[in-house]
């Protein structure tokens, strides 16, 4: 009699739960407080500049975020292949200057040797290409990909593209059919002219904040090159997924640009070498993000795989709301159908903060549907999906 009690009472309480955790409500949405911007491994752009102000040398910020490293020269004489504009239908180029003119080449061509232009335009006409199939259009020419250039005085070119317009001034720009849309690359000198429009801090932070972000750029930009990745027709994107690229509008800022585009010639040593992060010899794929919650992270906290030049030091100054006064310190909130999609879940009842690491950023958070399933993200991915400034982060509310 006793054991039938109990065994009612186990289903009467299985059954419970279920019934529980099935009617549970699915809040609209989640709020979360925290400290930092970005996912924390590598050099902080806050912390360099706290350092450069403080006195100390681009090489000494570099060699205090990146581990058993060497700056010094190596050779940067490549060209890069950039990604300017991602899964087109549309888009359209026109001259910014009046003395230039564009040339439109059929294929996908290295060099003007032995190249004739299919289309020559004159300065401040404009040239629409649209998707039709497996080719580009425009102006009565029709090809799976096709090469601009621009000639004259300080001839600068304008892209558009839904939402963006950009100027670009050097290399070429080449348009090639993927899948049924456009990608467009800028292709140009990767040891100045790509990092002349590198803009991912102010060019009025010091100057050794400044060339310690230039070699980190570089370093970057020389570990991604190699085979040309097809999805994108390019060696590097031009935004966060790689580094933010503005062509022109970096060196062409008012009073400030001017100091970016001489930290890059800092750093160059002769024709043919300039500084990069060296690890055993070779360019290192240089992470760098805006501001810590205290302390950076290694690539085996935030992403599952190590790297033998990332660490985790301390880096006081995203926490100061004078060095960081917007991410010192944040709140931020995620709709529930943002959250519940980060965990590709139905719908998301609560969630769990699972595992921190030491630098203080969650490792591992957890989130349970009403249907009682649960997920592991890790703490950097989940900022990635929801949107959220950083992984230094904790549940409110």
């Amino acid at each position: 009699m006793m054991r039938t009690f109990k065994a009612l009472l186990l289903v009467f309480s299985i059954s419970f739960a279920a019934t529980s955790t099935a009617t549970a409500t699915a809040p609209l949405q989640f709020s979360f407080t925290g400290s930092g911007y970005g996912h924390g491994v590598g050099m902080s752009q806050i912390g360099a500049k706290a350092r450069a102000l403080s006195g100390e040398s681009a090489t000494a910020i570099l060699n205090y975020y990146y581990k058993n490293v060497q700056i010094a020269p190596i050779v940067d004489t490549q060209t890069i292949r950039v990604n300017i504009g991602r899964a087109l239908k549309s888009i359209s180029f026109v001259s910014a200057t009046p003395d230039s003119a564009v040339q439109i080449f059929s294929g996908d061509i290295a060099s003007a040797q032995d190249a004739l232009p299919a289309l020559t335009l004159s300065a401040k006409k404009k040239i629409t290409f649209n998707v039709d199939g497996a080719f580009a259009t425009g102006e009565g020419l029709r090809a799976k990909a096709f090469t601009i250039r621009w000639s004259g005085p300080s001839s600068v070119i304008t892209f558009s593209q839904p939402g963006s317009v950009v100027k670009y001034r050097y290399g070429q720009i080449q348009v090639k059919v993927v899948k049924s849309a456009m990608e467009v690359t800028n292709t140009l000198a990767l040891r100045d002219e790509y990092l002349w429009g590198i803009s991912e801090v102010p060019s009025s932070w010091p100057a050794a904040a400044l060339e310690a972000q230039v070699i980190a750029s570089r370093s970057y930009a020389l570990s991604k090159l190699g085979k040309i990745n097809s999805a994108c027709d390019c060696q590097v994107y031009s935004h966060i997924a790689d580094q933010n690229f503005v062509g022109f509008s970096k060196e062409s800022e008012p009073r400030f640009g001017q100091f970016w585009k001489a930290a890059v010639s800092r750093t160059i040593i002769d024709t043919s070498t300039s500084l990069a992060i060296l690890s055993n010899g070779k360019p290192i794929q240089a992470y760098f993000f805006s501001s810590s919650g205290g302390a950076t992270q290694t690539t085996l906290d935030a992403w599952g795989q190590a790297t033998s030049y990332t660490q985790s030091v301390v880096d006081p100054a995203g926490l100061d709301p004078k060095n960081n006064p917007r991410f010192a310190t944040w709140s931020a909130s995620a709709d529930q159908s943002l959250v519940a999609t980060a965990f590709l879940l139905a719908d998301i009842v609560t969630l769990e903060i699972i595992s921190r690491n030491t630098a203080g950023a969650v490792t591992y958070i957890k989130g349970t549907a009403s249907d009682g399933s649960t997920k592991l993200l890790r703490g950097d991915t989940f900022r990635s999906r929801v949107k959220i400034p950083s992984p230094y982060f904790n549940l409110a509310g």
